[in-house]
C-alpha cells in the first residue's frame, strides 16, 4: 500500500513538473526587457503581476488549493485546474512538489502577462516607449 502511494506521488512528481513554460519567442522577449531594467519586480507603468508565488505556494499546502488560485488568476487556464485535482487526490505527499511548483508557476505566469503586456496592451506599448525600450 506504502510502495504503490509512493510510486503514484513519483509519477504525479514527473507528470507535474516545468508545469507552466515560456516559449521561446517569450524568453527572447523577456531578456530583451531585462536587459532594459524591467523585470516582474522592477517594471515602468501601470502593470502589476497577476499572481502572488508566496501565496501560490503557501496555498498549496492545502490540497491544490495554490493551483486553483493560479487558474481563477489565469483566466480559468485548465491545466492548474488539473494540477490541483490531482495534488488534492494526492496530497498530504504532494505537499512536496506542490508548493515549489505553484511558486514557479506563478512567477512565469507574471513573466508571461508582463511581456503580453508591453508587447499587446495599448498602455503597455505606451508604456514602454516612454522607457525608450524597443521589442522585437
Amino acid at each position: 500500500m506504502i510502495k504503490h502511494k509512493l510510486m503514484t506521488g513519483l509519477t504525479a512528481v514527473v507528470f507535474l513538473c516545468g508545469c507552466t513554460t515560456l516559449s521561446g519567442q517569450e524568453r527572447i522577449q523577456l531578456q530583451q526587457l531585462k536587459a532594459n531594467g524591467i523585470t516582474v519586480d522592477k517594471s515602468v507603468g501601470n502593470w502589476e503581476r497577476p499572481a502572488n508565488p508566496a501565496m501560490a505556494g503557501a496555498l498549496n499546502l492545502l490540497p491544490g488549493i495554490g493551483n486553483f488560485y493560479l487558474a481563477a488568476g489565469n483566466g480559468g487556464d485548465s491545466t492548474h485546474y488539473l494540477y490541483g485535482t490531482l495534488n488534492l487526490l494526492l496530497w498530504p505527499i504532494s505537499i512536496l512538489w506542490g508548493v515549489p511548483e505553484a511558486a514557479v508557476d506563478a512567477n512565469c505566469i507574471n513573466e508571461r502577462e508582463m511581456i503580453y503586456y508591453y508587447r499587446y496592451d495599448i498602455q503597455g506599448k505606451k508604456d514602454i516607449a516612454k522607457a525608450s525600450v524597443v521589442l522585437e
